[in-house]
């Protein structure tokens, strides 16, 4: 999947007819690397969406954009304000079939004088970049990410530089005219598997195109250049004339691939890929619809994990810690469970201490606790009497019993913390939204696991609540699962009514899952979609035969003072699922 020259070209075709004329009304900065403009172009507002993220670069016009925006504006920001907001796009243009875009704008300076600025979107994975340049001086303003000769000995991306396209890679251009001469010539000369010669000659043609321009040739992608005979060439030559020839002409299919069995986005294009005709397929007349729909959750995702990243650092910090002292705790009950031992050399000091006098190191003495009777090396104190030495073994031994009634409550506390902390890092990954991560840091700073910013400004405003997952099973039962704590709680205490049936894997740390009944028994294949939730809303998402337990929600109990989403249950059945992807995605397109 990629945003190459074939798919810029066709947005670059749309861009133009819908923006060309229009006002840049307002521009937003939501995130480090991103922009939104607001433009009215025949009667029409649109929000076109610019990215320079790393992972996602991309630009379309955007419908489902809501973000919020920075209180203050950053300074690239303000610099294209200045520049660009009130100007008209008076062009857009692709350079060379290269993951470039660059849209000409038209604006008022201080004087009234109009001025030509060029906003160019370099689409380039983590060299991607928004730069703004002066067009008659051909100058950089401003750029959303600054690149200075140590970082880049090609080219200086800061105010006041030239700018300079990114580095030719000497590839042609599928678009021009080529002889089939020519063609088998250039395939030669790179003597790889067929698609990889393709995409490595072409500009602007990334490895699926390639792949696509073989299958309509019915000629296996992998088979080495050198290998094919003339006719194979002739017919890879004309499948490559008559795909460009199309998208040349504006001939375009903008489409998702989609494997429906898993939910999975398999690829995207802008011309229709017959090599994934056994997938389904969403088409729509824009490509910025297309693009959307592949980039808006994925960016979402990728963005959250980011933002979690010193929150889940945190945590497992935290809950390394603990693991170590849950391995020292039970050392130390291993050793207070064999306190036994001590009391017995204090009782053996004590039946033969008339063997015994001060000075002494050690002695052996036949242990007469042993069925076998064998003897036994008692070290002593050469500066206690032997009366001293047995107390001191006797007070060993007391001092390890009682010692081992707190570790075990010790590890009981740390185990709980352990589970607790489980748990927060699962919810963590099961984030969607900034809503629910600051749900989580929030019980965190709540439960002192975490600490408030110094400059945190307190909002008077009511926070959005996060909202569980809602699911329906194959019977019409309405399923809920938690995605964090706060939810688990309000879930099956506020949600859940005594006879619902609540589901959670045993042993394992997971969200809570309840299903509701409304009076109504539960029929056996809704409690195992239910179970397969539990389990795939888990730690145990990746294993198979994950034990899930159920119970009448009734059963369920908090403890006064326990953590949030800590429970007791009892009365409860148990039953084993596979929580494969394939069944989640029937459950979920329900």
């Amino acid at each position: 999947m990629a945003l190459d020259g074939i798919v810029i070209y066709s947005l670059v075709d749309e861009l133009s007819s819908k923006l060309i004329g229009g006002k840049i009304d307002k521009v937003y900065q939501p995130e480090d690397d991103e922009l939104m403009l607001h433009i009215r172009s025949d009667k029409t507002n649109y929000k076109l969406l610019l990215s320079a993220n790393s992972s996602n670069p991309r630009l379309y016009i955007s419908s489902t954009h809501s973000k919020e925006n920075p209180i203050s504006a950053p300074l690239f920001c303000m610099i294209l304000r200045k520049h660009i907001q009130n100007g008209r796009i008076v062009n857009i243009s692709q350079p060379n079939f290269e993951r470039i875009i660059k849209i000409t704008v038209e604006s008022l300076d201080e004087l009234k004088n109009i001025k030509t600025k060029d906003i160019i979107i370099e689409i380039m994975g983590k060299h991607s970049n928004i730069i703004l340049v002066d067009k008659k001086e051909n100058k950089i303003i401003d750029s959303i990410k600054r690149i200075p000769i140590n970082v880049n000995t090609y080219r200086e991306i800061l105010p006041g530089k030239k700018y300079i396209y990114p580095p030719s890679q000497d590839k042609l251009n599928p678009l021009e005219d080529i002889s089939l001469s020519y063609f088998k010539d250039i395939l030669y000369k790179n003597n790889n598997a067929v698609f990889k010669s393709i995409y490595s000659s072409f500009v602007g043609v990334s490895p699926s195109i390639a792949k696509e321009v073989c299958f309509r040739a019915c000629i296996d992608e992998n088979s080495i250049t050198t290998s094919l005979d003339s006719s194979q060439i002739e017919n890879l030559f004309e499948s490559f004339r008559r795909m460009f020839g199309q998208i040349k002409n504006n001939i375009f299919y903008p489409c998702i691939v989609i494997d429906k069995r898993i939910d999975k986005v398999i690829d995207f294009s802008c011309i229709k890929l017959h090599m994934y005709s056994d997938y389904s397929f969403i088409k729509n007349e824009s490509i910025s619809f297309i693009l959307e729909q592949y980039y808006y959750k994925k960016d979402a995702k990728e963005r959250i994990h980011q933002k979690s990243q010193d929150l889940r650092k945190s945590v497992s910090t935290k809950l390394d810690r603990l693991y170590n002292k849950l391995k020292k705790q039970s050392e130390e009950l291993n050793e207070s469970k064999n306190a036994y031992i001590y009391k017995t050399y204090g009782e053996l000091i004590t039946s033969y201490i008339y063997m015994i006098k001060k000075g002494m190191e050690e002695i052996e003495v036949i242990n007469f606790y042993d069925e076998e009777g064998s003897t036994v090396n008692i070290k002593l104190d050469k500066s206690l009497t032997p009366s001293e030495n047995a107390q001191r073994y006797f007070k060993k031994y007391s001092k390890l019993k009682n010692a081992e009634i707190e570790i075990s409550e010790q590890i009981d506390i740390t185990s709980q913390e352990i589970e607790y902390l489980e748990n927060i890092l699962l919810n963590i990954g099961n984030c969607e939204n900034t809503i629910e991560l600051e749900e989580i840091k929030e019980e965190l700073i709540k439960h002192g696991y975490a600490k408030r910013r110094k400059d945190f400004k307190s909002k008077d405003k009511a926070k959005p609540k996060s909202e569980p997952y809602e699911f329906v099973s194959c019977d019409g039962f309405k399923i809920y699962v938690g995605k964090n704590n706060k939810q688990n709680d309000y879930l099956t205490f506020k949600i859940g009514s005594n006879e619902d049936i609540w589901l959670h894997t045993k042993d394992i740390p997971g969200s809570h899952v309840i299903i509701k009944s409304d009076g109504k028994s539960v029929p056996d294949s809704t409690l195992l979609e239910g179970a397969v939730l539990a389990a795939y809303f888990s730690k145990g998402r990746m294993s198979s035969k994950v034990p899930v337990d159920y119970t009448p929600r009734k059963n369920v109990k908090k403890p006064s003072g326990s953590k949030p989403g800590m429970v007791i249950y009892e009365n409860n059945n148990t039953i084993y699922v596979t929580p494969c992807e394939e069944i989640f995605t029937k459950i979920k397109n329900r």
